[in-house]
């Protein structure tokens, strides 16, 4: 039995988790005296580490200001899922653990993530929302560089076995598609979140589904070919 990896990104795949993102970086930058970024702007950075996030809204920062600026929203952030009563505020999207549940039943297909948060808040999360059990590979931004550089899945290749032919990248921005591209996966964009489709078929997504009900039949699809 040949073993498959789906790999999927959290924020804007699994979680919506924009508003608290945004308010939580406007927090940060007000906080420091800098004009507030737009939500666009915050969304669309959504995905990479913290630092080459808030860098990318603020080019005009040193280094320096560049960590105080990331401490700052950790800190709102924090505060926040206090404020909201823990991850109520970023609930899960429509269909999203129905999908997980049944691949995870599958013994032959094992999961993973691969995100721009760090280990201490991707578990926060998934304690949140009951997720623990059904993830074998974890990959954070702590932990490796950040997208779309494709350390992340090169490392939950190489912890599960699965050959890159075997394994794709679920996510919702250009970083999750070039990442995927990068680490030789399939990469299957999804609509609903923080990058739009167009954007997401031409950073080179297979595929680019409208909802998690379509997941399924795409995967099977690749696995019937890659067989």
């Amino acid at each position: 039995m040949d073993l498959s990896l789906v790999v999927f990104d959290v924020d804007g795949t699994l979680i919506d988790s924009q508003d608290i993102i945004v308010t939580a970086m406007h927090r940060a930058f007000a906080d420091a005296g800098r004009p507030l970024p737009a939500r666009a702007a915050v969304l669309s950075v959504v995905g990479l580490s913290l630092h080459d996030a808030v860098a990318r809204l603020a080019p005009e920062l040193d280094a320096g200001a560049v960590d105080e600026t990331v401490a700052r929203y950790r800190a709102a952030f924090i505060a926040l899922r206090e404020e909201t009563g823990g991850e109520a505020a970023s609930p899960l999207y429509p269909g999203a653990r129905a999908v997980v549940e049944a691949l995870h039943a599958r013994p032959e297909v094992l999961l993973g993530v691969a995100t721009g948060k760090a280990r201490r808040g991707l578990d926060h999360a998934f304690a949140g929302h009951d997720l623990d059990r059904f993830f074998v590979t974890r990959q954070t931004a702590d932990l490796h560089p950040s997208k779309p550089h494709p350390a992340m899945l090169e490392a939950a290749l190489a912890e599960t076995g699965v050959a890159p032919g075997r394994a794709v990248m679920v996510g919702d921005t250009t970083f999750d598609i070039e990442m995927a591209r990068g680490a030789g996966v399939l990469p299957i964009g999804v609509a609903w979140g923080y990058h739009p489709p167009e954007a997401l078929h031409s950073a080179g997504a297979a595929f680019v589904i409208e909802s998690f009900a379509q997941l399924p039949a795409v995967l099977e699809q690749f696995w019937r070919v890659s067989a």
